[in-house]
């Protein structure tokens, strides 16, 4: 009996490995600067795009865009301070569809204090939006996940801020709910594994957004993130795209309680 492995057709193994035409995906926070480029990205790669917060305009305007584009989408309200709203919102992506394949939780949220100033309901909201919010979109997800039977995937947005505290500005809340979602996906990852669910994070630095704007035009302190990046730039929202679009695809499949800190080498040199 030979024990020799069979050859692989590496022509056939590899073709649609980014391909996820057929998917449906759920963006969560879609309409941010990062969000909205995940959305388009999971489109152009083939999914069919629903896309959620708070502001229903923005939403819509969103999935009015990828549609005229020729692709599949879908806006709707989502308050990720209300877990019914969050729960309604995944029933009514998958009732849209026909089911959901894949999460890409960006919501989030910062309220800067310095640690002597810190109010219970500036850190309960954030601990809200950031964490408990994850937890139960990731929770009414998977419940559709699994009924669909075919496994999927689940991303959830973090920071460096996740593994790296920050001197000089008030990050109390912000870290320590960005450090909990960590061992959320990690036990997310380990409870899920049994359905095919993948379950990983994207950890960014600064990234060219709206919410970076107070960063960026500031000279000082935009010369301060460019010295702490030895890549010497800023991440672009295409770059948080990319690594969304990996793990919500077959690339990934193997890949499950990891985070990726996209950070141009900030946590390979601190």
């Amino acid at each position: 009996m030979s024990n020799i492995t069979p050859r692989i057709d590496f022509g056939t193994a590899l073709t649609g490995l980014f391909d996820l035409r057929g998917k449906t995906a759920y963006v969560p926070g879609g309409y941010g600067g990062i969000g909205e480029a995940i959305a388009w990205g999971l489109a152009i790669a083939g999914a069919r795009v629903a896309v959620s917060g708070r502001d229903e305009a923005k939403a819509q305007a969103v999935a009015s865009a990828l549609r005229a584009a020729g692709h599949e989408a879908l806006g709707l309200a989502m308050d990720a301070h209300s877990v019914p709203q969050m729960q309604a919102s995944v029933d009514a992506v998958a009732a849209q569809w026909g089911g959901l394949d894949i999460l890409v939780n960006c919501v989030g949220m910062q309220r800067e204090q310095a640690l002597l100033d810190v109010t219970e309901e500036a850190f309960d909201e954030v601990l809200q939006v950031n964490l408990k919010a994850a937890m139960f979109l990731a929770q009414a997800a998977a419940k559709k996940q699994i009924e669909g039977g075919k496994g999927g995937a689940q991303v959830h947005l973090l920071s460096v801020r996740a593994q790296l505290g920050l001197r000089g500005r008030g990050y109390s809340a912000y870290s320590s709910s960005k450090g909990g979602l960590v061992m959320l996906i990690r036990q997310h990852a380990s409870e899920l594994a049994p359905h095919g669910i993948t379950v990983n994070g994207i950890a960014p630095t600064v990234v060219q957004t709206e919410m970076a704007r107070h960063w960026l035009e500031n000279p000082e302190t935009h010369q301060q993130v460019l010295e702490r990046i030895p890549l010497g730039r800023v991440a672009d929202p295409q770059d948080v795209a990319g690594a969304a679009v990996f793990f919500a695809a077959p690339a990934s499949r193997f890949v499950t309680g990891q985070v990726l800190y996209l950070d141009g080498g900030i946590t390979a040199s601190q």
